[in-house]
């Protein structure tokens, strides 16, 4: 057994469970180099299976939607101080906090405080160049580095005054050969402008699909006349499934769903052309190569606050990594059946526009894919340099 002594003490937040498979992947990375881990903090199952003892279950803090928090509120601060005195008596090498900003920047600012020779990086950019811009300014104080998913992000963060940003790339990365076509028979499907496979895709939460769901089924309504043969596929989330199942039986035109991850990827891997709601499926979708029209509307009021806040030209993934407008975005009021139509059709049959949204994926592809070297080695170059630079002896 190796000598806890010697080995990196490494603190580890995870708020949910995209977070642990993040910090999973750094671990491995890690160990993968010879180099020998103590692990605390806050984590879920992968973490523990990879020897984090998490101080407190991770779905104390994995909350979502303004409700739930207010709810959780008094255990959320509870654990913040907790996680901050616990990290601050571990005397670890360096923090690593990882997405959940609204928990996670709250727990560096007390242990920078309190410890101010312990390196603190954060992974994931929050959307600052997005809105609420000030919390960029707010975290150089208490984070050292902010590992970006996003090319554009570092930038971001030098003009707002930010931590030191550095871009190691986003995970769907690793997964272009699994999102394009592998097959003849899926080659021959997205090659089929007469019979094409389409893919809808409303969205993950319930509160989202059941916004959407009335306006995807008039698109697709319009598309099956303009491609008789047209075949709709949307893939659902499994806690979704039997309610989609229900709804869609009631459509005019047919629609196979499917669930699960390997028969979205197959989905993804047979499409034609894709109707999806903002979000980072847009981001896959283009990574796929699979030309797509986004959606996505929201109550009035919401939608009145987003302009305020919003310092964006666009909200959709692949227009900000390019930085010009590739995909076109059909939001609130623009999201009509027509709209749909009228965006879709040009992608869907053998056209300049289609050829221009594919060349823009493949640029996208190319800027994301940097040194090509993975996210999780990357973040474990920074550190390792990181934990080089620091003066505080191991």
């Amino acid at each position: 057994m190796s000598d806890p002594s010697r080995a990196l003490r490494l603190a580890i937040i995870a708020g949910e469970a995209s977070g642990d498979a993040l910090g999973v992947s750094l671990v491995r990375a890690l160990r993968s180099r010879g180099v020998d881990l103590s692990l605390s903090g806050v984590g879920g199952a992968a973490l523990e299976r990879e020897g984090l003892a998490s101080f407190f279950p991770q779905s104390d803090i994995a909350v979502m939607g303004v409700a739930a928090v207010v709810q959780r509120l008094p255990l959320i601060l509870r654990r913040i101080n907790e996680t901050a005195k616990r990290i601050v008596a571990d005397k670890p090498d360096i923090l690593l906090t990882i997405d959940s900003p609204d928990f996670c920047l709250r727990v560096t600012r007390k242990v920078r405080a309190a410890a101010p020779g312990v390196p603190i990086a954060h992974w994931v950019c929050p959307s600052v160049w997005a809105w609420r811009p000030g919390r960029a300014r707010r975290m150089a104080p208490h984070v050292d580095r902010v590992f970006c998913l996003l090319p554009f992000e570092p930038a971001a963060l030098t003009q707002l005054r930010g931590p030191r940003g550095v871009y190691v790339g986003h995970p769907l990365i690793e997964r272009i050969p699994e999102l394009r076509p592998q097959s003849d028979a899926e080659r021959a499907a997205r090659a089929d402008a007469d019979a094409p496979e389409i893919l809808l895709l409303p969205g993950s939460r319930r509160s989202e699909a059941s916004r959407l769901m009335t306006g995807f089924r008039e698109a697709a309504v319009l598309l099956s006349r303009e491609f008789p043969r047209a075949r709709f596929v949307l893939p659902a989330v499994e806690h979704l499934r039997s309610s989609i199942e229900s709804e869609v039986r009631a459509w005019p035109v047919p629609v196979g769903v499917v669930a699960g991850e390997q028969a979205k990827l197959a989905a993804f891997r047979r499409a034609r052309a894709a109707l999806a709601a903002s979000g980072t499926v847009t981001l896959e979708l283009a990574l796929a190569g699979v030309p797509t029209a986004a959606v996505y509307r929201v109550a009035e009021w919401e939608a009145v606050i987003a302009r305020r806040l919003l310092r964006v030209s666009s909200v959709l993934l692949p227009n900000l990594v390019l930085g010009r407008n590739v995909m076109p975005e059909l939001l609130q009021g623009d999201f009509t059946p027509a709209a749909c139509l009228g965006a879709l059709a040009p992608l869907i049959a053998e056209t300049p526009a289609r050829r221009a949204q594919l060349d823009a994926f493949d640029e996208i592809a190319a800027r994301m894919r940097g040194d090509g070297a993975s996210p999780s080695a990357h973040v474990a170059d920074q550190i390792m340099d990181m934990l080089a630079q620091t003066k505080t002896p191991r």
